[in-house]
C-alpha cells in the first residue's frame, strides 16, 4: 500500500523495453542519435506544433534551464505558493538563472486567479532598477494540490502575462495526468492558451529517468544548447533518453499510464469520503489525493504498512491532519481496497 509518490513506482514495462531494444550497437553521442530524433519528432507531432525539443533527466533542470532562457538574472518569476519552483527545487531556478527572484502569489486549490494575478502585477507597478521586473509567469499542470487548469483558465492566465509582457512557462511534472483528466489536447493545454515553454514530464508517469523541455515560442531557444551543457545536463548516452521517451508516447502508451494512475485516485478518493471524520481538502483530479485524518486513523494505517506523507496546505494549520496519497501506473485496486479496509475498520 504504497501511495508515497509516484516516483515510488518502477519503470513502465513499454519504456523498459524500449530501452532494451536501444541498448544494442554503437550511436552517436549527445543526443544526435536516431532515437533522440525520433522522440523529438513524436513530441511535434502530439504538440501538433513546430517546436524545439530538449531531451533532460529530471524535471528540476527541465524547470530551471526553461526559466534560465526566459529570465535575466534580475528579473522576476510569479508562481503559485505552491509551486514546486517555489518550495521543493532547492533555489535551483534562482540558482540556475543567476539570481532571479521567484515571487509566489496566493492558489486557490492550487491554481492562480486571473483576477489574483492581474491585481498583483497592477498594484506593483515596476519601480525602475529598485524592483525586478517580471519576466515569467509559471504555472504547474497538474496543480501541486491534484487539480487541473481548464483551457480557458490557461487563456485568462496567459493574456494576463501577455499584457505586462511576461513569457509563460508550464511545469508539467504530471502533464500526462492533467490531459487524460482535461480531455483537452496537449496543444490546446499549452501553445494554444498562450504557453510558450512546457517542462513535459515522464519520470513520474513510468519513465525510468526523462524529461522534456519543450519550447513553443522559438523566440526564447536562445542559448539553451549551452545552459543544458554548463548545467552538466547534456547526456553524452542521450539515446537512452529518446528510447525512454519513444517507448512512452507509442500508441498513446503514456495516456494509458496516467488514466490508470487517476482512476486509482479517484477509487481512493471516493472510499474515503465515506468514512468517518475524513474529509477531502482538494477535489481529486489527477492522481493526487489530499486528505484530513484523524491521528489514531494514521497510525493503524502506517502500522499496517501503508505508506503516505503528511503535507503542509495553505490555510490549514497543522491540527488539520492533512496527508497526501499518490496513485501510479503501478497502483493496483487490491492496494486501494486493502487501505480502505483497513481504514473503515479502524472507523467502525
Amino acid at each position: 500500500m504504497n501511495f508515497a509518490s509516484d516516483n515510488t513506482a518502477p519503470v513502465a514495462p513499454g519504456v523498459m523495453d524500449a530501452l532494451v531494444a536501444a541498448n544494442s550497437g554503437a550511436s552517436t553521442a549527445y543526443g544526435a542519435d536516431d532515437e533522440s530524433d525520433r522522440a523529438r519528432q513524436r513530441l511535434c507531432e502530439i504538440f501538433d506544433a513546430d517546436c524545439a525539443v530538449y531531451l533532460l533527466a529530471s524535471g528540476t533542470a527541465a524547470n530551471s534551464l526553461g526559466l534560465a532562457a526566459a529570465t535575466p538574472p534580475h528579473g522576476a518569476l510569479l508562481c503559485s505558493d505552491v509551486a514546486h519552483i517555489h518550495l521543493d527545487e532547492c533555489g535551483a531556478p534562482e540558482f540556475f538563472t543567476g539570481g532571479a527572484k521567484c515571487q509566489a502569489l496566493p492558489a486557490l486549490s492550487g491554481k492562480l486567479v486571473p483576477g489574483v494575478l492581474q491585481a498583483h502585477l497592477t498594484e506593483r507597478p515596476l519601480l525602475g532598477p529598485h524592483r525586478s521586473p517580471y519576466k515569467v509567469l509559471s504555472l504547474t499542470q497538474g496543480t501541486e494540490a491534484g487539480t487541473v487548469y481548464t483551457v480557458s483558465e490557461l487563456q485568462a492566465l496567459s493574456a494576463a502575462a501577455r499584457e505586462h509582457q511576461l513569457m509563460v512557462h508550464m511545469d508539467g511534472a504530471r502533464f500526462a495526468n492533467a490531459v487524460v483528466a482535461s480531455g483537452a489536447s496537449p496543444a490546446d493545454l499549452t501553445w494554444r492558451a498562450g504557453v510558450d515553454m512546457l517542462s513535459f514530464g515522464g519520470t513520474k508517469n513510468g519513465c525510468m529517468a526523462a524529461e522534456a523541455l519543450i519550447v513553443f515560442n522559438r523566440d526564447l531557444e536562445g542559448d539553451i544548447d549551452y545552459l543544458r551543457k554548463r548545467a552538466g545536463h547534456l547526456w553524452s548516452k542521450g539515446r537512452y533518453l529518446g528510447a525512454q521517451l519513444n517507448g512512452y508516447l507509442r500508441d498513446s502508451y503514456w495516456l494509458t499510464l496516467a488514466a490508470h494512475a487517476n482512476a486509482m485516485a479517484k477509487r481512493l478518493s471516493e472510499g474515503l469520503r465515506t468514512i468517518p471524520g475524513v474529509k477531502l481538502i482538494y477535489p481529486t483530479e489527477i492522481n493526487e489525493v489530499f486528505v484530513s485524518m484523524p491521528q489514531t486513523l494514521v497510525t493503524e494505517l502506517q502500522l499496517a504498512g501503508a505508506s503516505f506523507y503528511p503535507w503542509v496546505c495553505p490555510g490549514l494549520p497543522p491540527s488539520a491532519g492533512a496527508y497526501r496519497l499518490i496513485t501510479s501506473w503501478n497502483t493496483h485496486e487490491k492496494e486501494v481496497d486493502q487501505f480502505l479496509a483497513i481504514a473503515h475498520s479502524v472507523t467502525e
